[in-house]
């Protein structure tokens, strides 16, 4: 007769298993989340800046404020810092697009090299508590439903003017979509969309020269409705010539896009990069 063991019982058991480690396929590491800068242009906006920030800091997702005083003359930038804001500033005014260019270039000096870079959420020092409508941005970029975001306005209601419906045409020209507000100066975006505009046009033509840059990379853009009233347009013109002024600046850049992405094309069928096509072109 063959005896046959007998299990040991429970605590038993327990106390003579050895201890299985769990093997490096089973562990699986959290996925890093990517975090937003709000990055705030300002020039003597003292009376809003403090508003602005704290709406900013308010917005789920931001997990940094920077504020980019372009040579206030008044006390920006201390009540900014006061607010909770990383300030950089200009000596000098030097124009929206410069601003933007630093602030992005301080975001990226403080990104975390474990993470993907943050997105950049620009914003107006003179926004005020409304920044805090241009939340829906977010999500929608760093939960990568586009690679950037703009802003719709005033209800989202179709923009008009003469400037609007020339970077309307040229978008639409180039991608087969026509936004609403194509001048929308509130937008969120990835780094890799941010850095597809560089160097960033200059003037009015800033926003839209920054949609075409990052269709012709290839990326997606799309339109968000946000609780802000009021028009969004960075530097509405409200004189004759400043209208003018406006209109030229668009047609620029819509024109040094249109070259760009000619070179671009070129140098992809010659086998070359876009930078390189146009090193040699210069």
């Amino acid at each position: 007769m063959v005896a046959t063991p007998q299990p040991p019982d429970g605590d038993a058991a327990r106390k003579r298993a050895p201890r299985r480690r769990p093997s490096a396929s089973r562990i699986v590491a959290p996925t890093p989340e990517q975090g937003c800068a709000a990055l705030i242009v300002a020039h003597d906006q003292a009376r809003r800046i403090a508003a602005t920030v704290r709406a900013a800091v308010a917005i789920p997702g931001v997990d940094l404020v920077l504020v980019v005083d372009d040579g206030s003359t008044d006390n920006t930038q201390d009540l900014a810092r006061k607010s909770g804001a990383v300030v950089v500033r200009h000596p000098h005014p030097r124009g929206r697009s410069a601003a933007i260019e630093t602030g992005a270039a301080v975001a990226a000096m403080r990104d975390d090299p474990a993470v993907p870079p943050r997105a950049l959420l620009i914003l107006d020092g003179r926004l005020g508590n409304q920044a805090i409508g241009a939340a829906p941005l977010v999500p929608a970029v760093t939960e990568k439903v586009c690679d950037m975001a703009v802003a719709l306005t005033a209800g989202g209601g179709r923009a008009l003017g003469l400037s609007t419906k020339a970077s309307r045409k040229a978008i639409k020209k180039a991608s087969n979509w026509e936004p609403r507000q194509p001048m929308s100066s509130i937008r969120c975006l990835t780094r890799e969309a941010f850095e597809q505009c560089l160097p960033l046009a200059r003037g009015s033509g800033l926003e839209p020269a920054m949609t075409l840059d990052v269709l012709h990379a290839g990326l997606t853009v799309t339109e968000v409705e946000c609780e802000i009233a009021g028009n969004s347009r960075s530097g509405v013109a409200r004189t004759a010539p400043g209208r003018a002024n406006q209109y030229r600046d668009v047609l620029m850049a819509i024109g040094s896009r249109r070259m760009r992405q000619g070179l671009t094309d070129t140098g992809r069928a010659m086998g070359v990069g876009r930078s390189q096509a146009q090193e040699e072109h210069e």
